[in-house]
């Protein structure tokens, strides 16, 4: 089940700013769903970064296409630095691409009620814009 902002935002601090990750990755609670929670939020702020360097307007659905492919590079990324097997590097990537889609509906869709992925006219997530990146 995807999870929200409040949760992938202490996903993405879990699997990132997490010291003693490597300890913490045998627990029982850090699985594929907290790496594909912390990849999505992650993801989405390469895909914010991205799109808003270069300003265009592009549908729904094509937002959602590149948003998943950050998600995943973001997966790709933590499987190399951190270990993680190729069977749950899959299922983190498929779990991180539907989390990340959900936070996309959630701040532009429902939250803001856009027609489109449109940087100049909708601000990026509160949580992703008070992050000192």
């Amino acid at each position: 089940m995807p999870f929200g902002w409040g949760d992938a935002e202490q996903s993405y601090d879990k699997v990132y700013n997490n010291d003693n990750f490597d300890q913490d990755k045998n627990e029982s609670s850090f699985g594929h769903e907290v790496v594909a929670g912390g990849a999505a939020f992650a993801g989405f702020k390469a895909f914010e970064d991205h799109q808003r360097k270069e300003g265009k307007v592009v549908n729904h659905q094509f937002a959602k296409e590149l948003l998943a492919g950050f998600a995943g590079a973001e997966v790709d990324k933590l499987a190399e630095t951190k270990g993680e097997d190729w069977f749950d590097k899959e299922k983190a990537k498929r779990q991180a691409k539907d989390n990340a889609e959900q936070l996309y509906d959630d701040h532009y869709v429902q939250g803001q009620g856009a027609d489109q992925y449109d940087p100049n006219q909708y601000g990026r997530h509160e949580r992703i814009e008070r992050r000192d990146w």
